[in-house]
């Protein structure tokens, strides 16, 4: 069984290079920011303060998040209901960031990532697979972009959805978000020692996707 980290901050376009290369390699992709998304989904709908670290803890055994592969597609289930289409807010998003830094909350969702490691082929990409989920991953990146290209991006993203959007609010957004990964206590983002660093600022998606291919090919 092979294993393929990805690490990196919110809007370097993990997701979207995860999903191609798993692909490429017919390996399963495992977005891990869709399970922490699903818990915050489930902390929003029931009003839990993101600062209420208490009322956090107590809701975790009650939160069942679930991975289901139809036609390839990751389907994200929490407590038995698909939620893909509804995780992917920004304030989805941002209840996440501040939900995940909770070692109860960390602890619920590990076993699972864990185990489906075991079971296939897998990519996984997140802000600690290669230093704390999968330290043993065959493959480690670290891809990041900067903050202002990673904010061009989201900001395009959502213009052609036609949803309103303010850069220079979402750039904010990004930076605080950054901060927030890096300085939580429990397995802060940070690049593994043995991770490949990609910066995608000035590369395109099928760059991105070359150089991490070419990465595998050497620790096959």
């Amino acid at each position: 069984m092979y294993s393929i980290a990805i690490d990196g901050p919110a809007g370097a376009g993990k997701s979207t290079i995860a999903k191609t290369i798993a692909k490429k390699l017919e390996f399963i992709y495992v977005d891990t920011g869709a399970m922490y998304r699903a818990m915050a989904l489930y902390f929003i709908r029931h009003e839990i303060d993101p600062k209420d670290e208490e009322a956090i803890n107590k809701a975790c055994p009650d939160i069942h998040v679930s991975i289901n592969y139809e036609d390839g597609v990751q389907q994200v289930l929490l407590n038995g209901e698909n939620v893909n289409g509804l995780i992917r807010t920004e304030e989805v998003g941002n209840m996440a960031s501040k939900t995940s830094a909770y070692k109860m909350v960390r602890a619920t969702l590990l076993d699972l990532q864990r185990n489906l490691a075991k079971t296939a082929n897998i990519l996984m990409d997140g802000r600690d697979i290669g230093t704390n989920v999968l330290p043993n991953a065959d493959l480690k990146i670290y891809l990041t972009a900067s903050s202002k290209v990673r904010a061009e991006r989201r900001y395009k993203e959502l213009v052609e959805k036609g949803v309103e959007a303010d850069f220079d609010k979402i750039e904010e957004d990004i930076i605080i978000r950054d901060r927030q990964d890096m300085e939580r206590e429990i397995a802060p983002l940070k690049q593994a020692e043995d991770a490949v660093l990609v910066d995608s600022s000035d590369m395109t998606i099928e760059e991105v996707v070359d150089a991490i291919v070419a990465e595998f090919e050497k620790v096959k």
